[in-house]
């Protein structure tokens, strides 16, 4: 199942994902269903996905339920196996500082490795659909660069800054079983781990029997 040729264009070897992202968004989710959401302690969450080898119908059907299930709990990203699915997806709806809004889905991402003088951190509070109702500050580089494949195998590269580089390297964690908690320390997971006990979800999950 195609996308929209808006999903390749490509500036500098970047994909161009802050075109007609309201259209594009929407026709995704108009497609898809929604599912409920995998939390903390679902084993999915804490390995590696296994990586997409099919960019098929099938894999289109994900991503429009990945773009529906993001829209129902309110994300700005979603991982694949945050709906229990054990592949190297991941789609984003998500502003960076300036405001400006970034729609696209990256396949089999690798964050890339910054030089020295890009490692500027930001330390700023994040969340995550897996972890319902919980913040905590968490430092990470404020510039991020994924390279994958796009729906249909093709190469792509995604770069953003700010929040929106913060949301490409949590995703692209979840695909290699980190979650944002496991990156702090433990007096701090702990306390991510109580605000989520005490919270009550605004979306579906699914329960860790």
């Amino acid at each position: 199942m195609a996308q929209q040729e808006t999903d390749e264009q490509i500036n500098d070897g970047f994909v161009v994902d802050t075109e007609d992202c309201e259209a594009r968004e929407l026709a995704y989710r108009e497609r898809g269903t929604v599912r409920p959401i995998t939390v903390v302690g679902n084993p999915v969450l804490h390995k590696e996905c296994k990586d997409v080898t099919e960019f098929d119908d099938k894999l289109a059907a994900l991503i429009d339920d990945m773009f529906a299930s993001q829209k129902a709990a309110e994300g700005v990203g979603l991982a694949a196996n945050q709906i229990g699915v054990d592949l190297k997806v991941f789609v984003y709806d998500c502003p960076d500082d300036e405001g400006v809004r970034h729609t696209g889905v990256v396949v089999n991402p690798v964050l890339q490795d910054l030089p020295a003088d890009r490692r500027l951190l930001d330390d700023s509070n994040e969340g995550c659909l897996s972890v319902p109702t919980a913040y905590a500050s968490l430092a990470r580089p404020d510039y991020a660069e994924v390279h994958g494949q796009d729906a249909q195998g093709n190469p792509i590269k995604v770069r953003g800054t700010g929040y929106f580089a913060r949301c490409l390297q949590h995703e692209t964690d979840h695909l290699y079983g980190y979650l944002y908690i496991d990156r702090l320390s433990k007096r701090d997971r702990k306390d991510a781990l109580r605000q989520m006990a005490e919270g009550t979800p605004r979306y579906e999950t699914v329960p860790n029997d």
